[in-house]
């Protein structure tokens, strides 16, 4: 299947997953922060099968600034033969995703760029090393010194994921979503190293700087950069073609 990875355009918003589009785990800080989000907890209670909190409109609103202050944001896998959006990964400075302060490993660097999640629709996971690469390419290319992310090193059993709805959640398990958080192991896979233990939410780094050091990983998703073909063009709700581009002139971090 063909596949290429696009940076996310605000106009392009609706085309994302549902979950992409709706989870706002990372972005507004626990409940009180939204009452759409109050709601969401409030209906599902305890439930242990709850997906974290959602609100398409505070999504919305977070892309929105943060691509008018900073530029993208978001790197978008659009599967060739649909033009559907199969995966998406998000990015930011760390100081605009309230939900990174809670992690026991924080805070993140002054000199990096926080990746928060990188989400694949099924069938596509093995996909995810391309969003990330072209997320790589992104940050090179605008200057940024490093790349950050949290990890989860547990499994789904219950003392892990009670440890981290208590940690990052208040104790409410519909405000942690775990879908949204990277396994570490994918981030140690593409090259991403420990700089702060934990048993089960670690903080990586991936050095972009050129002086020091390159990663073999970093090295492929310039080439990757370099070889990829022009964007696709999607089509909007309306059924207007929409070519993806980046939202803005990127500033560096």
């Amino acid at each position: 299947m063909g596949l290429s990875v696009v940076p996310l355009d605000l106009e392009n918003f609706e085309t994302l997953p549902l979950h992409s589009r709706r989870c706002v785990f990372w972005e507004v800080d626990r409940a009180g922060g939204s009452p759409a989000i109050d709601a969401v907890i409030a209906d599902a209670g305890g439930r242990i099968d709850a997906v974290g909190p959602e609100s398409e409109f505070d999504k919305e609103a977070w892309l929105s600034g943060l691509m008018l202050e900073w530029g993208v944001c978001c790197q978008v896998a659009v599967e060739s033969s649909t033009e559907r959006v199969v995966g998406a990964a998000f990015y930011s400075p760390p100081g605009r995703v309230p939900r990174a302060q809670h992690f026991p490993t924080a805070p993140v660097g002054a000199d990096a760029v926080l990746l928060t999640t990188i989400r694949m629709e099924p069938g596509f996971e093995s996909e995810a090393n391309s969003v990330l690469d072209a997320v790589v390419a992104d940050l090179v290319r605008r200057g940024v010194r490093a790349v950050e992310a949290f990890g989860f090193s547990g499994d789904d059993e219950s003392l892990a994921m009670d440890l981290v709805t208590l940690l990052l959640g208040s104790g409410l398990a519909a405000d942690v979503c775990r879908r949204c958080i990277l396994p570490t192991d994918l981030l140690t896979n593409f090259g991403f190293e420990v700089v702060a233990e934990d048993p089960y939410l670690p903080r990586l780094r991936l050095e972009l700087d050129e002086g020091l050091g390159w990663k073999s990983q970093v090295e492929r998703a310039l080439r990757k950069l370099v070889e990829s073909p022009a964007p696709p063009v999607l089509v909007d709700p309306v059924g207007q073609p929409v070519t993806c581009s980046a939202a803005s002139n990127s500033a560096k971090v």
